[in-house]
This record gives C-alpha cells, sequence and structure tokens, in this order.
C-alpha cells in the first residue's frame, strides 16, 4: 500500500486517483507524518460495505437468539429499572 503526504495528492490528484479507480490501488493518506485516511476504489469501498452488512446481520441473528433464548422485557420495565423517566 502507498503512503502519500496530503500535500502530493493536491499536486498529483488526478494521476493517484487513477491509481486508486483503475489500478485498484490503496492509498494512504497522511498528515504530518501520521496516517489519517485512505483513499479505495469504488470496488474496494462495495466489498467493505458487504462484510459490514455481513457482520451485522450475523450480531443481529445472535442478539435474536439470546431474545429467544433468555426472554425480554417490555421498555418501561427497563426505564423502570434503570431509574429513568420517560
Amino acid at each position: 500500500m502507498t503512503r502519500i503526504a496530503a500535500s502530493d495528492l493536491r499536486k498529483d490528484c488526478a494521476e493517484i486517483l487513477n491509481h486508486v479507480a483503475y489500478q485498484h490501488e490503496r492509498v494512504i493518506l497522511q498528515r504530518h507524518g501520521k496516517d489519517t485516511a485512505v483513499l479505495v476504489s469504488l470496488k474496494d469501498l462495495a466489498l467493505l460495505e458487504a462484510m459490514e452488512d455481513h457482520i451485522d446481520l450475523e450480531d443481529a441473528r445472535a442478539a435474536l437468539a439470546e431474545a429467544r433464548e433468555k426472554g425480554t422485557k417490555p421498555l418501561n420495565t427497563l426505564i423502570s429499572e434503570l431509574g429513568l423517566s420517560r
């Protein structure tokens, strides 16, 4: 993965974007020598989002299974137990 200073991105923006978009190169942007952000292609972004969706679905299924196993409480009961007011 390539690392570049943010100032270099300003100078060579078109060339860097072409590398990211067409060669699927990932580019880490740095400010003051510290990594701050990453440029990725739309294809890579779609893959990351699909992975996040899969993880979210697994978490939701686990939460649903736990609710079926342990049961649930009405919201008013939880509010009362926590000493909150509605």
